[in-house]
């Protein structure tokens, strides 16, 4: 699912976007069920002429409400994450939506029960500073794993701003070594480190 690249700023990319979870669109389906077995039986019970055309409208229009505007509603919400900030678009025609730039935000929770974990979606809050506040999102798809992608971009985002890159490794490396020698770390605690340090050159 794309997002429309007229609505990024310059250098801006985008990191993920997606809908929420699918289970958003298990009752408007299991609505859609008792909506066909009744179109079933109106045509082969019914005396054709205005009875039937007249049940017919009510079907349609009861699918439209119970089923039919779940199901768009679940199409014009947007999730959206990109290397400078944190959409939320909804609505079929009237719009809505939250902006939260990742230099504010300050703590990301996720909550899951049994079942959400089961299929595999939850809720996020966002706290973040200024107007934005609280924020939840709800029917987040793989929520654990969103929130270490946004905590990765919002690091990123900060380094960025504040014009200081990634510490160099042979910086890093001396770092532990001195902390080693110190013993603020033992020698195994320095091995894992050093080795994984290594694994990422």
């Amino acid at each position: 699912m794309s997002y429309p690249a007229r609505l990024l700023t310059e250098g801006e990319v985008v990191v993920r976007a997606f809908r929420p979870h699918w289970k958003s669109l298990v009752i408007p389906v299991l609505w859609t069920v008792p909506a066909v077995v009744s179109a079933v039986l109106n045509e082969s019970l019914t005396p054709t002429g205005f009875p039937r055309n007249a049940i017919y409208g009510i079907i349609g229009l009861g699918w439209i409400v119970i089923a039919g505007m779940p199901i768009l509603r679940w199409w014009f919400t947007k999730f959206v994450l990109t290397n400078e900030r944190l959409i939320l678009r909804k609505g079929i025609v009237a719009r809505s939506g939250v902006e939260i730039p990742l230099e504010v935000i300050n703590d990301v929770l996720f909550s899951q029960t049994v079942f959400e974990r089961i299929l595999g979606f939850g809720d996020l809050v966002i706290e973040s500073a200024g107007e934005q506040g609280q924020s939840r999102f709800s029917n987040i798809p793989r929520p654990e794993d969103f929130q270490s992608e946004l905590y990765r971009q919002r690091e990123i985002r900060a380094r960025d701003l504040s014009g200081v890159g990634p510490e160099p490794a042979v910086d890093t490396l001396a770092r532990l070594a001195r902390l080693h020698e110190d013993g603020v770390i033992s020698d195994t605690e320095f091995a894992a480190k050093k080795q994984k340090l290594l694994d990422e050159i």
